[in-house]
């Protein structure tokens, strides 16, 4: 109510209760058609727009969807709330944004989700304790976690096919003529680098490919300063795979800097497919994550979960493709 018109004031206007403007807004008690008209006609004089805050106090419930994110450095991510927004505005729901700056989703983060009453959560980059998990499902919030997974299935995650991915990433390189390889993993702790990582160092293993894996941060820093010590150790593989995009690009910088061509002398891979690896100043090979589906499958099981709350679990993951370009 930006303009400061409030329930009470449509009500006055009208000559009705304050609780029949709220029935007419928020659902409830019916109300006569009468009734609705003048509360109605009075709104549209006054300029009154509904609180949906004012609402949720009422209904205990708001058309509102939680979206935790930690990496907003990654451009990834930036890309997967254009991809939410867009698919929940076209369903009358709103995107609350919380960023969080640990691993872990915080009692703060929870408690502003409660406060606002969310309908429902979806969990970019950060993992849940088995706690944070209880106080959603006593709520009847559904939760999805979107692009992690953890061992045990306690609520619904969706994700890329992270170990067929790396599998056939590793493919890739093999067919091209690749004799030895370095795979620049993400964060240890999230099972999208574990399972990029295993699916990568099993195919080669079964190749006797020789490798070697360094640990990073998801970061472009991250993916600069690994590739500068590679190439300060002499090192340097004949292919990188490296965990996501944004790190990539890092890696290309760093051997730009010391004038290694790519892929002459090494080939460079990422994973995600953001909007920047396309630029031509990169033409970064990668795989593409199908944003499009995953955030279509989590739109879907969070309103079915709405319209009736079944506490349903699951994983559900989806293949992406490999997008070649100059840096293979």
């Amino acid at each position: 109510m930006s303009n400061g018109i409030n329930a009470r004031d449509v009500a006055k206007l009208a000559g009705v209760s304050q609780s029949s403007v709220s029935r007419v807004f928020f659902g409830g008690a019916s109300v006569s058609e009468k009734t609705r008209k003048k509360v109605l006609a009075a709104a549209e004089e006054l300029g009154y727009v509904p609180n949906e805050f004012a609402r949720s106090l009422i209904t205990n419930k708001t058309r509102l969807i939680g979206l935790v994110m930690k990496g907003v450095h990654n451009p990834f991510y930036p890309q997967v709330l254009q991809e939410f927004t867009t698919h929940f505005n076209e369903l009358g729901y709103t995107i609350l944004f919380v960023h969080t700056n640990h691993d872990e989703i915080q009692k703060e983060d929870i408690e502003m989700l409660l406060h606002y009453h969310v309908a429902g959560v979806i969990i970019t980059d950060a993992t849940l304790s088995l706690k944070v998990i209880e106080e959603f499902k006593n709520n009847k919030i559904p939760v999805v976690l979107f692009n992690r997974k953890v061992e045990e299935p306690n609520f619904f995650s969706v994700g890329t096919n992270n170990l067929e991915a790396s599998r056939q990433i590793a493919k890739f390189l093999i067919e091209k003529g690749c004799k030895d390889m370095a795979y620049i993993s993400g964060a240890r702790n999230t099972s999208t680098s574990i399972e990029r990582e295993k699916g990568f160092s099993e195919m080669l293993a079964e190749n006797k490919v020789p490798y070697k894996i360094y640990h990073s941060d998801y970061s472009y820093d991250g993916g600069f300063k690994t590739a500068k010590e590679i190439i300060q150790a002499g090192d340097i593989p004949s292919a990188f795979f490296v965990a996501n995009d944004i790190m990539a690009l890092g890696v290309l910088d760093a051997l730009r800097e010391q004038s290694i061509d790519v892929p002459a002398k090494t080939k460079v891979i990422g994973f995600d497919n953001i909007e920047m690896a396309a630029w031509p100043i990169y033409n970064l090979t990668t795989w593409e994550q199908p944003i499009a589906q995953m955030a279509k499958e989590t739109v879907s099981y969070i309103i079915s979960e709405i319209e009736e709350y079944t506490d349903r679990i699951g994983n559900i993951e989806i293949n992406g493709e490999l997008i070649e370009r100059k840096t293979t």
